[in-house]
């Protein structure tokens, strides 16, 4: 039986469908929606921000703000509630480091950005085929 469920989520569409399709299909189980900030660019973006920010996990916790507004918003179109997490690093990386604590993972097969619609996004695929729990892709 499945109790607890990961759904990583960014502000992505198919993020979105992911959770939807989470909450439909595990009416019983604990969903933990998990935001990954921060990732380390060459244009020291947003890692830099939280990195030198006073309190880096406020920081972090303040940049997930809007998807974890999003992700309660749709949790509360289907009546439930869900718990939230937010991480620093590499996405791929950072979900793999997770799974272990959940039965399974739901995650929306690319993220936003134009080269990540171009295919199954490196994240899913990552997850995918590393994740020692089962893994549900979303389209």
């Amino acid at each position: 039986m499945i109790s607890r469920v990961l759904v990583p989520m960014d502000d992505s569409e198919m993020a979105e469908r992911a959770l939807e399709y989470a909450l439909d299909a595990h009416p019983e189980a604990k969903i933990t929606v998990l935001t990954v900030v921060g990732e380390p660019s060459g244009m020291f973006g947003e890692a830099t921000a939280i990195a030198l920010a006073d309190d880096p996990e406020a920081s972090a916790e303040e940049h997930a703000g809007p998807v974890f507004e999003r992700a309660r918003e749709i949790a509360a179109e289907h009546g439930r509630e869900i718990d939230t997490s937010v991480t620093t690093g590499h996405p791929g990386r950072a979900i793999l480091n997770r799974v272990g604590e959940f039965d399974t993972v739901v995650i929306g097969s690319h993220g936003g950005t134009l080269a990540d619609r171009l295919f199954v996004g490196n994240v899913a695929e990552k997850v995918f085929r590393r994740s020692p729990v089962p893994v549900t892709v979303v389209r």
